[in-house]
């Protein structure tokens, strides 16, 4: 089989940023050849599915500026630093947002957003046992909780009207798990 690792052999900062930061990591390629890579660095998020025991989902409706629109998504956030544990930003971000609190948690999957370019992971979960709160949301952040059945979900998804690839992902593995306890 061939060898394909990459050997970084040097990393220059690019770019530092509030969100992510870039570099251009210099890289000996399989072939003995030098390569240049361009990595977006960043701290890491979390995002949840939170499912009550009608199989509804709260959903948030945002305004995405990179798209100029609205997008229909999971809650989630950026982890507040590096090292800091993926499921606390998880509550943290659900109570945010939904005001929502949860008695179970269940990890679903470290989602490695772009690897091609980008060292982003995303920790998902699905939260269950849920109990109303008080939302307490970012100064920056202006958003629209959606509660609606898990199927209606999953149908948006493959009709395109979710695009997404967290809540893509979420939503269709909580749906498997909720199927197999069924």
């Amino acid at each position: 089989m061939e060898e394909l690792d990459e050997v970084i052999l040097s990393k220059e900062r690019k770019f530092d940023g509030v969100v992510i930061d870039v570099e251009h990591w210099k890289v000996r390629l399989p072939d003995g050849s030098e390569g240049l890579r361009e990595i977006v660095l960043h701290k890491g998020a979390a995002a949840v599915i939170p499912v009550d025991d009608q199989g509804g989902v709260a959903m948030v409706l945002q305004y995405r500026t990179p798209l100029e629109r609205e997008t229909l998504e999971i809650p989630a956030g950026k982890l507040d630093f590096p090292g800091e544990d993926p499921l606390e930003c998880a509550k943290r971000e659900l109570r945010e947002e939904t005001g929502l609190k949860a008695e179970e948690w269940r990890k679903l999957v470290a989602l490695r957003t772009t690897p091609g370019f980008c060292n982003e992971t995303i920790h998902m979960y699905m939260a269950r046992g849920l109990s109303q709160g008080e939302r307490d949301l970012d100064d920056d952040e202006f958003l629209n909780v959606e509660w609606m059945p898990i199927e209606r979900v999953t149908n948006m998804i493959l009709e395109g009207r979710i695009e997404d690839s967290k809540t893509i992902a979420a939503v269709l593995m909580a749906k498997e798990i909720l199927n197999q306890q069924a």
